[in-house]
C-alpha cells in the first residue's frame, strides 16, 4: 500500500478528523491513498463506531473496504464533536446513556480511553475505566521507564503496574514502549509479567501492535555482540609474547571483565589462579567504589509510623510458643547464640541464618549482635554498603588502612603501597595513583575486598537461610524496624515500660494499682531485691519483650490472695489486694523471688547441657 503514498501526503488531511499530523505515537500511522484520493490515521479509522473490518488485511486499507470507510466519513459528516463543536464526530462513548461523540484528537486531548482490543470500545471522559487506589505513598516515585519522578496517584497520565505495586508510568512513556516493543516483548518493567500486565494496560488505552519489536527488526542489530576482547589491558603486562597473545587454558589466557566485558587482562598478569575467578578493570571498579556513592533510601512503611515485627513478619501474629520453665528465654537466648555460633565455625552458614529467621518468626529473642555493615549488606545489598576501618579484624590488614590513609603526601603514599605491593596485586586492588586522592579510593578497594568480597560465599549462604518464611524479605522491606532488632540489645526494662506492657484486666482496685506503680518505682529506683526481668519472667516466662510481641498481650488482675500468682499461659499477673504498701511490697518480693529460685532449681537437676568457655572463641558476627 505504501507504493500509493504521493510526495505530498502530508498535505492532505485525515478524512475522519481533518487534521495533517503525522504523529505515529498518539494518532497512529497516517496513509495516503492517491487512488482514492484521501489520508486516514490509523487509530482514527480504528476507533470509529460505525464501521467494522469486513475484509482480508490485504484488502482496501488495512482490511476495512474503501466504500465502508466513505458510508462512515458520510455517517460522521452529520455528527458535532462534543469538543471542538465541530462536525465529522466519528467515535462514540460507549456507554448506552451517552451521548458525547468527537474526533479521535479531541477525545485524546479531553482524556477519553481508547481501548485497542475486542470491539475498539471509547470511553468520554465522564465514563472512562480507572485503576483504584491500593495504598497511598507519601513521597514520590519515579517513573520506571524515563526514571522522572512522579506522584504516585493513579490518573489518566499516571499508570500504576497490576503485578507490582509500586512501579509508576507516565501514560506516553508506556505508549512510546509498547510501540517499540510490540507485543512480543511488552512486559512490566519490574517483574517481567506480560499477561497481566498487558490486559490492565489494554484496559487503560495503551495500543499493543501486533508485531515485533523495533530493535528485532534492525538488520545485523546484535551483530557487535559476536565479538569478543581479547587483549590484555592492565598497566604491567607481564607476557613476553605481547598484549594480544592469548593461549587458553594457560596462566596466558585473556579474562575479561565481569562487569563490562570490554577489557581484559591475562591471568598471571592479574594473579588470578583460575580464569573462573572474577576480575574487574580499573574504569568498572571506580564506578562501583565511587566516592559519591549515595546509600539507598530506605523503604517508607506506608500507612503507619509505628510498624511492629509483628506487622513486618507476619499477616497474623504468630502465638508465643509454650515454655518449659519461665526462665525459658534465659536458655532460648544462650541456646540460640550458642547454635548459631556453632553453625558458623562448622562453615554452617545458611543453617545460622535459617535458625535466626525461624527465631523472629515464633516470637524468640532479639539477636542484637549484627555489625553495622552486616545488616546493610542484607537490608540494602553488598554493592550499596561502605565498609569502615572497625570492620577489619586483621591487625596487618588494619594497619596497611591506616598508613594509606594517613600519607601526608604523594611520595610516601606511593612508598606505602610500594611496601604492600604483594598484597594489593594479589587482592586485585592496585590502581594508578596520581594524586594525593587517590588514597581514598584505594582504601575504599581495600575495605571491601577484605570485609565484603572475601566472604561473599558464606554471606550469600547465610542470606540464603534469612529467607525462610520470608524474613530477608521483610528486612529489605522494614529496614528501619529490624536495625534495632538485628543491631542493638533490647532496651532496658523500666518502671514505664512494664506500667504500658500490663492492661488492666476485671474490675480495677484503685489502691492495689496504686501500690503496683510505687513498686515499679522502687524497683527502678534500687529499693527492692526484685528486679523488672523478675516481674516479667514471673509473669510471662520471658525476661525481655519479645520482637514480635506478646500473644495474648500482658495483663494484671487485682484479687482477694495473699501472694501475686504468675499465670504463664495468658501472661496474667494477679496482684494480692492488701492494706498498706509495705506488706503489698513483701508479698511480691518473697513470692517472685522464692518462685524463681524454685525453677532455677529445678532447671539445674534437669539441664541436659553444659556450657563450655566461648571466652577465645572468635565471633562472626
Amino acid at each position: 500500500m505504501n507504493k500509493n503514498k504521493p510526495d505530498n501526503s502530508k498535505s492532505l488531511a485525515c478524512v475522519f478528523c481533518r487534521k495533517n499530523d503525522d504523529c505515529p505515537n498518539k494518532y497512529g500511522e497516517k496513509k495516503t491513498y492517491e487512488k482514492w484520493n484521501f489520508s486516514v490515521h490509523y487509530y482514527c479509522l480504528l476507533m470509529s463506531s460505525g464501521i467494522w473490518q469486513r475484509g482480508k488485511e490485504e484488502e482496501g486499507v488495512y482490511g476495512f473496504l474503501v466504500e465502508d470507510i466513505k458510508k462512515e466519513v458520510n455517517r460522521a459528516s452529520k455528527l458535532k464533536c462534543t469538543v471542538c463543536k465541530k462536525n465529522g464526530a466519528s467515535i462514540g462513548c460507549v456507554v448506552p446513556q451517552c451521548k458525547r461523540s468527537y474526533h479521535f484528537p479531541c477525545g485524546l486531548q479531553k482524556e477519553c480511553i481508547f481501548q485497542f482490543t475486542d470491539n475498539f470500545a471509547s470511553f468520554c471522559w465522564k465514563h472512562r475505566p480507572v485503576q483504584a487506589i491500593t495504598s497511598k505513598y507519601r513521597d514520590s516515585l519515579p517513573c520506571t521507564i524515563c526514571l522522572e519522578f512522579i506522584e504516585p496517584i493513579p490518573s489518566y497520565n499516571i499508570l500504576q503496574s497490576p503485578c507490582c505495586k509500586n512501579a509508576w508510568f507516565h501514560r506516553d512513556c508506556l505508549q512510546v514502549q509498547a510501540i517499540n516493543a510490540g507485543v512480543y516483548f511488552f512486559r512490566c518493567t519490574l517483574c517481567n509479567n506480560t499477561d497481566i500486565f498487558q490486559k490492565e494496560m489494554l484496559r487503560m488505552g495503551i495500543h499493543i501492535p501486533e508485531k515485533d519489536a523495533s530493535w528485532e527488526l534492525e538488520e545485523n542489530a546484535y551483530e557487535e555482540l559476536l565479538q569478543s576482547h581479547d587483549r590484555c589491558d592492565v598497566r604491567r603486562c607481564h607476557c613476553k609474547e605481547g598484549r594480544d597473545y592469548n593461549e587458553p587454558n594457560s596462566k596466558w589466557e585473556v579474562k575479561r571483565c565481569h562487569c563490562c566485558g570490554s577489557s581484559g587482562t591475562h591471568l598471571a598478569c592479574s594473579s588470578l589462579q583460575s580464569c573462573e575467578q572474577n576480575w574487574e578493570c580499573l574504569d568498572c571498579r571506580r564506578i562501583s567504589y565511587n566516592p559519591d556513592f549515595r546509600k539507598a533510601s530506605k523503604h517508607p512503611l506506608a500507612n503507619s509510623t509505628n510498624v511492629t515485627v509483628t506487622d513486618c513478619l507476619l499477616e497474623e501474629s504468630s502465638p508465643k510458643l509454650p515454655r518449659q520453665s519461665p526462665g525459658a528465654q534465659h536458655k532460648e537466648l544462650l541456646s540460640l547464640f550458642l547454635s548459631v555460633l556453632t553453625a558458623l565455625k562448622e562453615n554452617l552458614y545458611y543453617e545460622a541464618g535459617k535458625m535466626l529467621a525461624i527465631s523472629l518468626v515464633h516470637g524468640g529473642p532479639a539477636p542484637g549482635f549484627f555489625s553495622e555493615t552486616l545488616f546493610n549488606c542484607l537490608a540494602y545489598g553488598p554493592e550499596n554498603t561502605l565498609p569502615i576501618l572497625d570492620d577489619v579484624s586483621d591487625f596487618d590488614v588494619a594497619q596497611i588502612i591506616i598508613k594509606i590513609n594517613t600519607a601526608a603526601n604523594l611520595n610516601s603514599l606511593n612508598s606505602v603501597i610500594n611496601e604492600c605491593y604483594s598484597y594489593l596485586e594479589v587482592i586485585g586492588c592496585l590502581r594508578l595513583i596520581t594524586t594525593l586522592s587517590d588514597k581514598y579510593m584505594l582504601v575504599k578497594d581495600i575495605l571491601f575486598y577484605h570485609v565484603i568480597k572475601r566472604v561473599q560465599a558464606p554471606f550469600e549462604s547465610f542470606k540464603q537461610g534469612l529467607k525462610t518464611l520470608g524474613v530477608l524479605e521483610k528486612i529489605q522491606t522494614y529496614p528501619e524496624v529490624f536495625y534495632n532488632i538485628l543491631c542493638h540489645k533490647p532496651e532496658n526494662l523500666s518502671a514505664k515500660i512494664l506500667s504500658d506492657l500490663f492492661t488492666v484486666q476485671g474490675l480495677p482496685d484503685v489502691q492495689t494499682l496504686r501500690f503496683w506503680n510505687s513498686y515499679l518505682q522502687a524497683i527502678e529506683d534500687g529499693k527492692s531485691a526484685t528486679t523488672m526481668e523478675d516481674i516479667l519472667i514471673f509473669a510471662t516466662g520471658c525476661s525481655s519483650i519479645p520482637p514480635a510481641g506478646f500473644k495474648p498481650s500482658p495483663s494484671i488482675e487485682c484479687l482477694h490472695i495473699d501472694f501475686p500468682v504468675g499465670n504463664k499461659c495468658n501472661n496474667c499477673l494477679a496482684l494480692p489486694i492488701t492494706n498498706t504498701y509495705k506488706e503489698f511490697q513483701e508479698n511480691m518480693d518473697f513470692a517472685i523471688k522464692d518462685a524463681l529460685r524454685l525453677e532455677k532449681e529445678e532447671e539445674s537437676r534437669s539441664l541436659p547441657w553444659t556450657l563450655k568457655d566461648t571466652s577465645n572463641e572468635e565471633m562472626l558476627l
